[in-house]
């Protein structure tokens, strides 16, 4: 090697690297792209899980809740809301979601309050079945804990 450090090596240093980390960038990209189809479940879409997406987005609902780790982390993850609420049951879990938005806000001092957004019945089981469908996206065992 030579005693110093010339032009041409930081040169051939920098393209080299920028080749390199290209290449990596773009073999992941192409994995993530071929794992995705095992991971979601995009054949379990409903029109009901569309309704329940839009609701989320209109009432800016990821404003204040996080969903798979995205999102305002001012209230609870609900990524696996269906999982720690529904036990599994869905008609009990949307049972649960309605009366747990239709009474917010909840008269509990020095508590964080969710504003009454006065949905309907059915736009509650659109939410819920949005819920339920993220719930059963492979996202790597994430939240870490239960409860979000």
């Amino acid at each position: 090697m030579a005693e110093k450090f010339t032009k041409s090596m930081a040169r051939n240093i920098y393209y080299g690297g920028s080749f390199f980390f290209l290449l990596l960038l773009l073999g992941l990209s192409v994995d993530t792209v071929r794992q995705l189809p095992k991971r979601e479940h995009r054949e379990a879409l409903t029109e009901h899980v569309i309704a329940g997406k839009g609701l989320w987005e209109t009432n800016n609902c990821i404003g204040c809740h996080s969903l798979m780790g995205e999102g305002a982390y001012y209230a609870p993850e609900l990524a696996n809301v269906f999982d720690r609420r529904g036990a599994g049951n869905e008609a009990a879990f949307k049972s649960y979601l309605r009366g747990w938005v239709n009474a917010q806000p909840l008269a509990i001092p020095e508590r964080r309050k969710m504003p009454q957004f006065n949905l309907t019945d059915a736009e509650i089981d659109d939410l819920a079945d949005f819920l339920i469908w993220t719930s059963r996206i492979d996202d790597n065992n994430w939240p870490p804990n239960i409860e979000g």
